[in-house]
């Protein structure tokens, strides 16, 4: 029945299997009380609910029923309710995982696993740290990656002398040998592959050619720690990245920034797998290794960097190096910008470590004694003007010389587009400004921009490289020639190796700039020891 009116007639039937915890008069649990504000007769079914009025006596069963069926519909629900509580309520539950398996079991389930896959059990927890280590797991994929393979034409075998041939031998071999044994060879014949990639170079650039497709087989990625002055590290991923025709241009931004005036320094790394070459696709929780390139400085940032340019939102900072931070009107970081040239970029993001840089070698001083002014002349120069995909000017220029008489201050003068000669003036195409973006905004700095600069020597060599943001700076001096009536404008870079002066200026009718004046400025203490000189 509905309201349940049958269940209880069915218990008032059974008169004589009542539970011994019932007391005459009603139905109570085991162990519960009667009130004794309650009326005489009737007790409580539960704590706080009173019990239905009381009953007549045991023997007479249609007066139960009668009451039964006088009790109200919600009464009735209670004791219902009531004798549900009672049941007792119990289920087994048996639970088989793979840690309750045997080892041996385990083992065969592994030996069906890659190495990639392999790596990552091992941090499941110990056991499946020690299971992972097992050395008979590790020479069947060292064997199949490095051990020569016999030619079905011959009759003796090939072995390597260094692989054990019985299981005793196997044994002598600490867990895990073989495991490190695999990854020191894979790590190294994959940075093997990746720089045989970039040997071919391109005659304009002197620079690798397939750079580009080297990071994307390779896996490469660039990540920047914060680390605060408390020691504590913030770790932010690449968040998207530029390919420009000389260098990348990598962002980082997000909404968990910490405080800049927290931060003592960044660090610049570039991430790789463990097993380079692996295969195509590549797990973003690792394994991965990192390979520092630049640390750089931030304590006092606002007073010791140099801001190249603002809009209503954001204000640039240029650290060093190309590295360039975004800071709201708050000083709060915005993002991360680094402009990283392409010259040996692939030997600095994979061949260094976690804590240390890649070292180049230095370069040997080739010595000429026929020509007089050897290292004066021969140099070429790629540079490109550009932001985010827009090139604003690319161009190279050949047989740049520099005479003896004008190596002043220490520098050689490389005159590059003369403001005498309007045949060499280049326009900027398009409006110039640099282009960065956050999860929510977006905007352009004006006047602002990216520069690329590859100069070679005589022999295609790089020279001096580097990408870095620069800024165009307003002047009052009016421009040299008659022709350009506009507002002039300069940039200026410097660092170790040289500087580069740039003049434009700005045509009304046209709407664009225009370079009146290209010189770069070499170091003599540079052109001396790349060349062996004493100029």
């Amino acid at each position: 029945m509905a309201t349940g009116r049958g269940w209880i007639l069915q218990q008032h039937s059974r008169g004589a299997s009542r539970p011994a915890g019932v007391a005459s008069g009603g139905l109570r649990r085991a162990g519960a009380t009667v009130s004794p504000a309650l009326p005489s007769g009737q007790v409580l079914l539960a704590r706080g609910s009173p019990s239905p009025p009381a009953r007549p006596a045991r023997g007479s069963i249609v007066s139960k029923c009668s009451t039964v069926m006088a009790m109200q519909p919600s009464e009735l629900k209670t004791m219902h309710l009531q004798k549900q509580h009672w049941k007792p309520f119990s289920k087994s539950i048996s639970t088989t995982g793979i840690e309750s398996l045997p080892s041996e079991v385990i083992l065969k389930i592994l030996s069906y696993l890659d190495s990639v896959t392999l790596l990552c059990i091992g941090c499941v927890n110990k056991r499946f740290y020690h299971l992972s280590n097992d050395n008979m797991l590790w020479l069947k994929i060292y064997s199949k990656s490095f051990l020569p393979k016999r030619n079905k034409w011959r009759t003796e075998a090939v072995q390597d002398l260094s692989v054990p041939q019985s299981l005793s031998d196997l044994q002598h071999k600490e867990s895990g040998y073989w495991k490190k044994e695999y990854i020191i060879k894979k790590i190294a014949s994959g940075k093997a592959g990746i720089i045989h990639l970039l040997k071919s170079v391109n005659t304009y650039t002197g620079l690798p050619v397939k750079t580009k497709n080297a990071i994307k087989m390779s896996g490469l990625r660039w990540i920047i720690t914060l680390k605060e002055r408390s020691g504590n590290e913030h770790v932010m991923d690449q968040a998207d990245i530029s390919f420009n025709e000389t260098s990348i241009t990598v962002f980082w931004y997000g909404i968990s920034w910490p405080y800049l005036d927290n931060l003592s320094c960044l660090h610049l790394y570039g991430v790789t797998p463990v097993l380079l070459g692996e295969g195509k696709t590549h797990l973003k929780n690792g394994p991965w290794r990192r390979s520092l390139i630049a640390e750089y400085q931030l304590a006092n940032l606002t007073q010791n960097a140099e801001m190249i340019g603002c809009d209503e939102l954001v204000k640039l900072y240029h650290v060093e190096q190309g590295v360039l931070l975004g800071l709201w009107n708050k000083n709060e970081i915005a993002f991360v910008m680094a402009c990283l040239h392409y010259h040996q970029l692939i030997e600095r993001s994979i061949l260094g470590s976690a804590a240390a840089m890649h070292t180049v070698p230095p370069d040997k001083a080739v010595l000429d004694d026929v020509d007089p002014e050897y290292g004066l002349h021969g140099y070429q120069l790629h540079i490109d003007m550009h932001s985010k995909g827009n090139t604003y000017m690319c161009g190279t220029f050949r047989s740049l010389f520099c005479r003896k008489d004008y190596i002043r201050n220490g520098y050689l003068r490389l005159t590059v587009i003369s403001y005498k000669n309007n045949s060499q003036h280049l326009p900027l195409v398009g409006k110039v400004g640099l282009s960065w973006k956050t999860d929510a905004l977006e905007g352009i700095v004006q006047n602002c921009f990216i520069m690329d600069v590859t100069v070679l020597d005589e022999s295609q060599k790089p020279f001096w490289c580097f990408s870095a943001p620069v800024s165009m700076v307003t002047t009052s001096k009016a421009p040299d020639l008659y022709e350009y009536l506009g507002p002039s404008y300069y940039l200026d870079h410097v660092d170790s190796i040289g500087k580069v002066h740039v003049k434009m200026v700005w045509m009304e009718e046209t709407q664009e700039y225009y370079i009146t004046n290209l010189v770069l400025f070499l170091s003599t203490q540079k052109v001396n020891s790349w060349f062996g000189r004493n100029y």
